[in-house]
């Protein structure tokens, strides 16, 4: 089989848009697929479309999940007095696999950056104030990643949380500055969790 040429260069330029898949290995996958059974490939993209419908975000912590609310929302176990607040649902998933964290969580999908045009209305800080003037929290911890525009939201959500009378603290930076939660390993992400300070 000729897997060179249009087909090929297709899907490298698909899966070349997917976060950390650079050209090479965008390549590498393609032919990989491309030399695959039909039902294998089939069947992987019968996977990703089926989640991809079932996926919907939690109308209470925003975090992307196949139920609603998501299974750490339902979780009565789980201290609903803290709160901790993440970029995105990889980071979510970076602090779960510690196994350190045992609260709440609220996602902000995205962050602050007015070179890209994400201002206050574009982050979900309303719906975490909502949360919060609801009653029964006593900490948010800001877990946003340890760059500019991570620290330019964690000090705006600070200024915006802090009238409402609970501690708010900040994720230690065991994390190199300029490094993302999701790409951290769990020992750094649960002593930078261990090591919060206030804001």
């Amino acid at each position: 089989m000729d897997i060179t040429g249009s087909a090929h260069e297709e899907i490298v330029r698909e899966l070349s848009r997917l976060p950390g898949i650079g050209a090479k290995t965008a390549s590498r996958l393609a032919y990989h697929l491309l030399r695959r059974p039909e039902d294998e490939v089939r069947r992987l993209a019968e996977v990703i479309v089926s989640c991809r419908n079932r996926i919907r975000r939690c109308a209470i912590c925003n975090a992307l999940a196949d139920g609603d609310p998501c299974r750490i929302c339902s979780d009565g176990e789980r201290d609903e007095a803290i709160i901790c607040v993440v970029e995105d649902s990889p980071d979510l998933i970076a602090i779960e696999r510690t196994g350190e964290f045992h609260g709440k969580y609220h996602v902000l999908q995205g962050v602050l950056s007015p070179l890209k045009g994400i201002g206050p209305d574009e982050i979900e800080a309303a719906g975490l104030e909502r949360r919060i003037e609801a009653g029964g929290i006593r900490e948010v911890i800001l877990a946003t990643n340890p760059n500019v525009e991570g620290e330019a939201t964690a000090l705006y959500l600070a200024r915006r949380i802090k009238p409402l009378g609970v501690r708010v603290t900040r994720i230690a930076f065991g994390l190199p500055v300029g490094s993302e939660l999701d790409y951290a390993d769990d020992v750094t992400v649960s002593r930078s969790l261990g090591g919060r300070r206030e804001l």
